[in-house]
C-alpha cells in the first residue's frame, strides 16, 4: 500500500450550518427589553406630565 496523499485524506470542506435569526437575536433580548421599557416609561411619563 502506499502513503495517503493530499488527494486521499477526504477533507471536505463542509457547509456551515445556517445563521438562525432568532437564536442570534435571543442573546440581546435580555438586555433590550429593560431598555425598551425604560424608554418607554419615560416617554408615557413625558406625554403624562404634558397633558396635564
Amino acid at each position: 500500500m502506499s502513503s495517503p496523499t493530499a488527494n486521499d485524506t477526504h477533507d471536505h470542506a463542509e457547509p456551515d450550518a445556517p445563521i438562525d435569526t432568532i437564536e442570534s437575536l435571543a442573546n440581546v433580548v435580555p438586555v433590550v427589553l429593560p431598555l425598551v421599557g425604560g424608554v418607554l416609561m419615560f416617554l408615557l411619563a413625558f406625554i403624562a406630565i404634558y397633558m396635564a
